[in-house]
């Protein structure tokens, strides 16, 4: 009961009180991708200490073996053949807490994957490939650019955003796209979506799907300017800005454009090494504190 007591006041210290902070920080907008690997270990510890809990709940007490199921022992996470004896039900609450967020994020990988599939085939058949570009253009009037990520991955431009962009700003577009592609940045915004579909009161879950979206833009721009100019990429965001995309694609503008322009245009130092190395180390133990909280010998 100690262990459990001990995991759920864990979980409600990274669930309510932790996103608050890392939401307002400045420096997760000057290390984008560091502070999207916060959020996504933040959410995996959330729920490794409720399913954690809910197994010392439902089957208290441990014992001390060798080998794997030892280790399993020392933790309190009882054996499955220990279990027969006593009853197999006293897996579900765990296994229930494990498999809620689980489906969610399967069904938000499914439901992406069709509206891709989808869209891929729309854009087969109204769009003209451009070999030179590596990109799909669409007739339309409208600036607009955007990627369709997946293993057949799109980049898709209006004929519009072709007239109105000089060649450096389409190159620094395109660079853009490439990188949410290469970078596979729709795995971490599902994975924020699904979290947040499985726990919409969490402030955790809501913040960080809320900010994922945008760290990620901010990732693909800092990959684009490594070879192109930053005023160049701005003024590309700036022109393509009101074009509509759809959901499961990522946008060169979008609603976020003018603070991701001022980033560009105006940038900050990066954060202090001491700071990334912090954020790196809470990244990597973050996911495994839940175990270290349960195996410690303060906790029977």
């Amino acid at each position: 009961m100690t262990a459990a007591l001990a995991l759920l006041g864990y979980a409600l210290l990274v669930g309510v009180l932790a996103p608050l902070p890392l939401a307002r920080s400045r420096w997760a907008h000057r290390a984008p991708r560091l502070a999207v690997a916060l959020w996504q270990a933040l959410a995996l510890s959330y729920t490794t200490a409720l399913v954690l809990a809910a197994h010392h709940l439902a089957v208290p007490g441990g014992h001390l073996h060798l080998g794997l199921a030892g280790l399993l022992h020392v933790c309190g996470v009882e054996h499955p053949g220990a279990l027969a004896s006593g009853g197999t039900w006293r897996l579900l609450p765990p296994a229930a807490v494990a498999l809620w967020p689980l489906g969610r994020l399967a069904a938000a990988l499914a439901r992406t994957a069709r509206q891709r599939r989808r869209h891929r085939t729309v854009l087969d058949l109204v769009a003209a490939r451009d070999a030179g570009l590596g990109a799909h253009v669409l007739d339309h009037d409208t600036p607009a650019a955007y990627c369709l990520p997946g293993r057949r991955a799109r980049i898709v431009l209006t004929r519009g955003a072709l007239e109105l962009l000089t060649d450096r700003q389409l190159a620094a577009v395109l660079a853009h796209e490439r990188a949410h592609v290469a970078g596979r940045h729709h795995l971490a915004r599902t994975a924020a979506d699904a979290f947040a579909a499985a726990f919409p009161f969490l402030p955790l879950a809501r913040l960080g799907a809320r900010e994922t979206p945008l760290l990620l833009e901010m990732a693909a721009d800092d990959r684009a300017v490594r070879r192109h100019p930053r005023a160049v990429l701005a003024a590309a965001m700036y022109r393509v800005a009101d074009g509509q995309v759809p959901r499961a694609a990522f946008a060169a503008g979008g609603p976020a454009a003018l603070l991701r322009v001022r980033r560009l245009l105006a940038p900050a130092a990066a954060p202090h090494p001491a700071l990334r190395a912090a954020a790196a180390l809470a990244s990597a133990a973050a996911p495994v504190l839940p175990l270290l909280l349960t195996c410690g010998p303060v906790l029977p």
